[in-house]
């Protein structure tokens, strides 16, 4: 099963977490996801441990809602969390 983005306010802002079988794997998402970070030059925020990493995506702050520029990178992540490292 899928898991979505929740969607939350008080700020406004987008979480999710990933689950990963090893440390490797974890690595890996985290390298891509720097990747088109640094394409985009939108850093959200990041916090992870030995087989997860929860993600925050914040409004902007002249704004109230997430943007779709944000949304469109939320849905580049799940797009990376999809791929395994063997399918490189």
């Amino acid at each position: 099963m899928k898991k979505e983005w929740n969607e939350r306010k008080r700020p406004n802002r987008l979480e999710k977490q990933y689950q990963f079988e090893s440390y490797d794997e974890l690595r890996d998402f985290l390298d891509r996801a720097a990747e088109i970070s640094e394409k985009i030059e939108y850093y959200p925020d990041m916090g992870f441990g030995k087989d997860y990493v929860n993600v925050t995506i914040h409004a902007p702050e002249d704004g109230d809602t997430v943007t779709d520029e944000q949304r469109e990178f939320a849905a580049q992540l799940d797009a990376l969390y999809e791929i395994k490292p063997t399918e490189n």
